[in-house]
């Protein structure tokens, strides 16, 4: 694995706001040893605009949140909503419309590279019985 410590504690941090905004097929995949320019990209997807721009929003309030604050240094495709790229240098976040995910299949170009495991805390509290209830 080739992932720094910051690009990993980046990536699980932008992989559990997306979580928390119901974003689907979350995957974090090592490019290091493919790329140059970053370490890891995050997929995530959504299946309308409103939802892609309000996980893009979670992201990036979640890693401003960190102790080293992270902003992203390029953002792309916030207009349409259909595929929005975050460049935060050591990860890249790329949050798509779920036709767009089907369509461009980055999962499958990048299939030689390791992925990184994720896994929701919200789904790890629920299947351990701590998950917090609510009454009506």
């Amino acid at each position: 694995m080739t992932i720094s410590e910051r690009a990993h504690e980046l990536a699980i941090a932008a992989a559990q706001a997306a979580a928390d905004k119901k974003a689907q097929d979350i995957v974090i995949i090592d490019v290091g040893d493919q790329l140059a320019i970053t370490d890891a990209f995050l997929l995530a997807a959504a299946p309308n605009e409103r939802q892609v721009l309000a996980i893009v929003d979670a992201i990036e309030e979640r890693l401003l949140e960190l102790p080293e604050k992270a902003k992203p240094i390029r953002r792309e495709g916030e207009r349409g909503g259909r595929w929005v790229l975050l460049d935060y240098v050591d990860i890249v976040v790329h949050v798509q419309h779920t036709e767009e995910r089907e369509f461009y299949a980055l999962d499958r170009l990048w299939k030689d590279c390791p992925t990184i495991p994720f896994v929701d805390r919200d789904l790890v509290d629920a299947e351990s019985g701590t998950g917090s209830t609510t009454a009506e």
